[in-house]
């Protein structure tokens, strides 16, 4: 197995789609705290299918969220991060095992529907403006496990925990960062155990976060610059038309 053998089939015009929309999610990530787990599927998908894409994001995050964790490192809440990941370990790896489960068209339709109800769910969290505690923290986490093990846009959760346990700004985007990457090595051992972590799976994974390492660094440049409102709309809109054309796909595949 060669990682270069995993771009068979791919043309350069591909690659380069897939390039640019990964330096984009991670400048996204960097200043909204998500947007790599929801914006990467929609190239991924109609290139690779939709198995792949949540072990290919769940390599690249590494690179990503290293640099953002570092890029971020002085703000990090480091006790909270502990907190997160301690509860949400166990069932991170039941999710991405279940993962491992599902069909082509069962993996499409779930991470189309985490994709369209992240926007509601965001939005509804935010206006509410819940506060919890470090129990609250902790029993969220155990469900936010399953999502993020078997999903891919479920960042959102996270940043909604984050901030109703009272973290605000770059604090809230260290402190993903560093669970993220967590749960991300949890997520990477089961599929590399299930035979889920595939030449064509490394390669993506390699190219996505190779690019979006100084992604994070622009982010933090702009950080201030940047009205927040205006990616955000448009994230909304993309995540929720690509989530509407993966259920379709899935359910034209089921049907047929």
């Amino acid at each position: 197995m060669t990682i270069v053998s995993g771009f068979a089939d791919i043309s350069i015009f591909q690659l380069l789609l897939v390039a640019l929309m990964a330096l984009f999610a991670s400048i996204i990530g960097g200043l909204a705290g998500y947007g790599t787990g929801a914006l990467m599927p929609l190239v991924l998908v109609p290139l690779v299918g939709a198995e792949p894409v949540v072990p290919i994001i769940a390599i690249s995050a590494i690179f990503t969220n290293s640099s953002r964790a570092l890029a971020y490192l002085r703000y990090a809440d480091r006790r909270r991060a502990l907190i997160v990941l301690a509860c949400a370990a166990l069932t991170t790896a039941l999710g991405a095992y279940g993962y491992t489960r599902l069909t082509n068209a069962g993996a499409a339709l779930v991470i189309g529907s985490m994709l369209i109800l992240s926007v509601p769910l965001r939005r509804v969290l935010r206006r509410r403006q819940v506060r919890i505690g470090d129990a609250g923290l902790a029993a969220g986490s155990v469900g936010y496990g399953v999502l993020v093990g078997g999903t891919s846009g479920s960042g959102v959760i996270l940043l909604s925990l984050l901030m109703a346990a009272g973290l605000e700004g770059a604090a809230v985007i260290a402190t993903d960062a560093m669970i993220s990457l967590g749960t991300g090595l949890i997520k990477i051992s089961v599929f590399g155990l299930a035979g889920a972590v595939t030449a064509q799976v490394l390669a993506f994974a390699l190219l996505i976060g190779g690019i979006a390492i100084p992604g994070a660094f622009l982010a933090k440049a702009f950080v201030e610059r940047m009205p927040v409102h205006i990616h955000t709309a448009i994230l909304d809109v993309a995540v929720i038309t690509g989530g509407l054309v993966m259920i379709t796909a899935a359910a034209r595949q089921l049907i047929a």
